[in-house]
């Protein structure tokens, strides 16, 4: 029989607080993209709570306290929020039980993982099946059908189905100017990508609640978009076709602030001294900005998160050496 705990009420409100955060960044998506957002929610939502049973059944745990706590829910969002919309179905159950059993229970379950488990998945499914992973629809140019065709593999997606996104572009980009790129390509829009701004600033409103409702504090945040933003400055050469794009464009532009306010700030895997935290945040940002501007990838905010993942147990060694010395 699986042993009774007790759920963890502050975890609990914490979770619900971040579900309720990411609506309207899962608003502004459904409005660009359409029904593949749902479609992808609702498969990365019930195959997390599917694994998440079965992996503490198995484990002999409380299945009250491990659902009612909200984590693999949370987890199951961020990772459909990340994956393009209308990517296979099998894509979406695959990435979502890979993060559960990989990034969760093979570590002992919540509190225990030292790797983001949406960031794993999401990247597991990047590095094996990078053409699915690239293949986001043009922004409004998706019919249900058509989309629902495409999830389920009734048949290809229909001709312009999918385009390049900003910043897929713009890496590839070798002769036009940046100026040129913003008014001849549909994937850009008014400072980053078409659709991606606007993204962004909706995951900023989020992220923003977040702060106010102390859900986290500012540290990692605030350390990965100075990161990203100064990185993106110092090597900014204006609008020339060797150009890597304004800071703007980057702050606003592919998953930063998803990444900024929902993956960073995961307590588990990240950094818990206050300066620890705000070195995790900053090396994530010059990471991000690496394997975007000179990486195999066009988005590295998966990568970046992970790598900075293995430097956490560094970062608070440094932290405590430091607050050591500063103490009277």
């Amino acid at each position: 029989m699986p042993r009774l705990e007790p759920v963890d009420d502050r975890l609990r409100l914490a979770m619900t607080r971040v579900l309720l955060a990411t609506l309207p960044g899962v608003l502004a998506s459904l409005w660009f993209y359409g029904w593949g957002v749902v479609l992808n929610l609702l498969l990365s939502g019930l195959t997390a709570l599917a694994v998440e049973a079965l992996a503490l059944r198995s484990r002999g745990r409380s299945l009250t306290a491990g659902l009612n706590d909200g984590s693999a829910l949370v987890s199951a969002t961020l990772l459909a929020l990340a994956l393009p919309a209308y990517c296979p179905w099998w894509l979406t159950v695959t990435a979502a039980a890979s993060a559960l059993l990989l990034g969760k229970h093979l570590w002992g379950g919540v509190g225990s993982n030292p790797f983001n488990p949406a960031m794993l998945g999401y990247a597991l499914m990047l590095v094996a099946f990078p053409s699915h992973m690239s293949q986001w629809p043009v922004p409004q140019g998706v019919e249900i059908l058509d989309g629902l065709q495409r999830v389920f593999g009734v048949h290809p997606a229909p001709d312009a189905w999918a385009g390049a996104t900003a910043l897929d572009s713009l890496r590839i980009n070798k002769s036009l100017t940046i100026d040129e790129l913003f008014a001849s390509n549909p994937a850009f829009g008014q400072v980053g990508g078409r659709a991606t701004e606007w993204i962004n600033l909706a995951f900023l409103a989020g992220g923003l609640f977040l702060l106010q409702q102390r859900v986290f504090s500012w540290h990692a945040p605030a350390g990965m978009l100075a990161g990203l933003f100064l990185a993106s400055l110092l090597c900014w050469n204006g609008s020339g076709s060797d150009s890597h794009g304004s800071p703007l464009f980057h702050l606003f532009t592919g998953a930063t602030m998803l990444g900024a306010f929902f993956i960073v700030t995961e307590p588990v895997s990240g950094a818990r001294a206050p300066l620890a935290r705000l070195l995790f945040g900053v090396g994530v940002g010059l990471l991000v900005y690496l394997i975007r501007t000179w990486g195999g990838y066009p988005d590295g905010v998966a990568f970046a998160v992970l790598l900075m993942n293995l430097g956490v147990p560094a970062l608070e060694r440094f932290a405590e050496a430091r607050q050591r010395r500063q103490a009277p």
